[in-house]
């Protein structure tokens, strides 16, 4: 039988969201990129302390590297190692993967933004979208269609209800 432990439970799935990106950035497409981390890293983020609510990557010396995603350090983490919650981290991608987000980034002007962070196989994965950024009528225009479709849905669930 191939049964599922409660630990595989665990540690598949999604680590961190960055829920602002989707309503700061029209996110134009999306690419998987690895992360290199370090020992203590990975078990911080078996334990759930990983954010990606300030990240963003950048483009230097034509590899890409994630900066500003917090990854907490465990208090049982080794005593030998100096643990930097916010360090920047390399991103792992195909050269013509980089290199169709480097054109993107220096010639059309959009941004690199990590949407998400999760497990595949046991690695951790980021989610890097390529953005534009939005204006602040877009973000009302989008703000004003979550409440419509949020009364719709109230109105047709009391509407159920009675008849």
């Amino acid at each position: 039988m191939n049964k599922k432990t409660e630990k595989d439970h665990k540690t598949s799935g999604t680590i961190a969201l960055n829920k602002r990106a989707r309503f700061e950035f029209h996110i134009d497409e999306r690419f998987e990129a690895g992360i290199v981390l370090q020992g203590w890293e990975i078990k911080s983020l078996r334990a759930g302390k990983g954010q990606l609510t300030d990240a963003y990557a950048v483009v230097k010396n034509g590899e890409i590297f994630l900066f500003g995603s917090q990854i907490s350090p465990l208090l049982s983490a080794s005593t030998h190692v100096v643990p930097e919650a916010r360090r920047t981290r390399k991103l792992l991608l195909h050269r013509n993967q980089i290199d169709e987000l480097i054109g993107a980034v220096e010639r059309k002007g959009y941004t690199l933004v990590p949407t998400a962070m999760y497990w595949s196989k046991n690695r951790v994965k980021l989610e890097l979208g390529l953005a534009k950024g939005k204006q602040e009528h877009d973000k009302r225009d989008v703000e004003k269609d979550r409440d419509w479709q949020r009364d719709k849905q109230r109105a047709l669930r009391s509407h159920n209800r009675v008849g």
